[in-house]
């Protein structure tokens, strides 16, 4: 079975400009010529530093990249929503865990989403960026070249917001499989949400774990095939919620669930699959040679293309649907620019409920197949036709 999918390309418009005010201090023995330059110097920074904080938060258009890029990045609170005249956010902080010359723990509440510096045993912590940083008691950051901070960066293991959403639906799923699995005991038919269930267990394990790993060997997989077809499912679906959680859209959690299934492949390899891989059958021992170092790059491209296909597609859908609802605060003509804003918002919503489902049984479809090359005896050559299909 071929699967064929182009992740969808993106363009994530996020700004940041980080400029480092430097002051001006004065001797005694300064004339008061120099004074008056300083001084003067001192009024044109200042004037043209405010001058551009107020064409930050009056353009619209840079509004909207900066909640774009906060909507795609984790964060160490969960903020519903925000009130930029009072700035004020409302929503609810997060423990925030640090090793920093001992373990600190304390609520996120004290960073104030960046604007205050938090005080922890003498120590001061600032937020730049999503990133916890050491300061000092004025909260002082030194940014190079590129705009990015050189502050110390103490062990972060904070329970973020994807986190939160990761807990959350593995004890949702936890709850859902037990009381599908209890729901047999009276009987053959499954009650209650079991009845949904049911018919996508069987979806997975007679379309994608029996084709392609096989009758006699299918079985042993089938909890890692399942727990990842309805984790990446259900954290697509709660990352369409108003909550902006964008969890599969994190680079950092593809990898991890890509890394599952490179392990549990590498670890269940027979002879057969190292043997086609470091000493290829039936070809020349020249072209072994050659094809060996290939092979090997082989095995790191297969969960390489299973990381970036969830992250590209998942995030172009979170930032192609938050662009359109843009339209309507950047637009001129709000009677126009609402009905298109919210027509095409809703259409897209639409694929990408698609789109949720579609990632989710790919994601399975290939962790499959590899798996199923790697235990299989490779006898057959269709296996490498659909490698290179998909790939």
């Amino acid at each position: 079975m071929v699967i064929s999918n182009r992740p969808l390309k993106f363009i994530l418009a996020a700004l940041v400009a980080c400029l480092p005010v430097s002051g001006f201090a004065n001797s005694e023995n300064d004339s008061t010529h120099v004074q008056s330059e300083v001084t003067h110097e001192e009024k044109v920074i200042s004037h043209d530093n405010h001058a551009e904080a107020e064409h930050v938060a009056q353009d619209p258009k840079a509004k909207v990249d900066a909640f774009i890029d906060h909507h795609l990045q984790d964060s160490h609170d969960f903020v519903f929503f925000s009130d930029d005249k009072e700035n004020k956010h409302y929503g609810f902080p997060l423990p925030v865990i640090l090793i920093d010359g001992g373990l600190k723990i304390f609520s996120s509440s004290k960073l104030h989403h960046g604007e205050e510096v938090a005080e922890v045993d003498g120590n001061f912590y600032k937020l730049v960026h999503g990133k916890i940083y050491k300061t000092d008691a004025a909260g002082t950051i030194t940014f190079n070249e590129h705009g990015h901070p050189e502050n110390e960066k103490p062990l972060d293991f904070s329970i973020t917001k994807n986190v939160v959403s990761m807990l959350f639906v593995a004890v949702l799923l936890f709850f859902m499989f037990t009381g599908l699995a209890k729901s047999y005991k009276k009987g053959p038919i499954p009650t209650g949400f079991g009845r949904v269930l049911e018919p996508l267990i069987i979806f997975i394990r007679d379309e994608i774990a029996v084709p392609n790993i096989g009758e006699k060997k299918y079985r042993k997989y089938m909890g890692y095939l399942l727990t990842v077809f309805f984790f990446v499912w259900v954290l697509n679906l709660l990352g369409m919620t108003p909550l902006g959680i964008n969890v599969t859209g994190n680079i950092a959690i593809t990898v991890c669930l890509a890394m599952f299934t490179f392990i549990i492949t590498q670890f269940s390899a027979n002879k057969d699959y190292w043997g086609h891989i470091f000493w290829m059958p039936g070809v020349p021992v020249p072209m072994k040679i050659i094809l060996a170092p290939i092979e090997v790059l082989g095995t790191l491209t297969k969960p390489f293309a299973l990381l970036i296909r969830l992250y590209a597609n998942i995030t172009a859908g979170h930032v192609v649907i938050m662009s359109l609802i843009a339209m309507i605060f950047v637009g001129k003509n709000l009677a126009a620019d609402l009905p298109i804003s919210l027509g095409l918002t809703l259409f897209i919503s639409v694929i990408e409920v698609l789109v949720a489902f579609l990632q989710a049984f790919i994601f399975t479809m290939l962790s499959s197949l590899f798996i199923g090359m790697a235990v299989q005896d490779h006898d057959h050559a269709h296996h490498h036709e659909d490698e290179t299909a998909i790939i």
